[in-house]
């Protein structure tokens, strides 16, 4: 595991995040992490890398990773279809600004939520890993899940010896 970690969110700032759903359930991540999304597109595969790690995409002539994020959930795989977007976010790892591609089912929208209505991750025991959820946040009738996207990832994966 790594000690990179989001900030907590505050009770009175306003927060927005980028919301997609994987395999019915939606998901969300801070908005200032992301740098573009996209549909599908090429992805070439990287032998010795884990299930999770899909390869490698060229986004204008910069080589990116891309992760399968139901695969990194342990859900099961799925086939890949118009909706299907990567999702490029960026971050700080031990290797610098990284930037990575995270395959998801479909990209809903930008929410915006204070700080106060974003619950803690519950206590989901030792059988489910929680480590990924900053928190949990209720939006017109659905509970999202708030990613903590520095967690999705470990420095190891990142060196592709995952």
């Amino acid at each position: 595991m790594t000690s990179r970690t989001q900030e907590p969110l505050k009770g009175s700032e306003e927060n927005k995040f980028l919301q997609f759903e994987i395999d019915g359930e939606f998901y969300g991540v801070d908005i200032l992490k992301v740098r573009e999304i996209n549909g599908m597109m090429d992805i070439t595969a990287v032998p010795q890398t884990p299930r999770f790690m899909k390869g490698l995409i060229n986004l204008r002539g910069k080589v990116v990773p891309v992760i399968d994020l139901r695969l990194k959930f342990g859900l099961q795989e799925s086939n890949y279809d118009e909706r299907t977007s990567i999702i490029v976010i960026e971050f700080k790892s031990i290797h610098g600004q990284v930037q990575m591609g995270m395959v998801v089912d479909t990209v809903s929208e930008v929410v915006s939520l204070q700080g106060g209505h974003i619950e803690p991750p519950p206590n989901f025991g030792v059988r489910l890993k929680s480590e990924y959820i900053l928190g949990m946040a209720k939006v017109k009738n659905r509970v999202i899940i708030i990613l903590d996207i520095d967690l999705i990832l470990t420095d190891e994966d990142l060196t592709f010896g995952g």
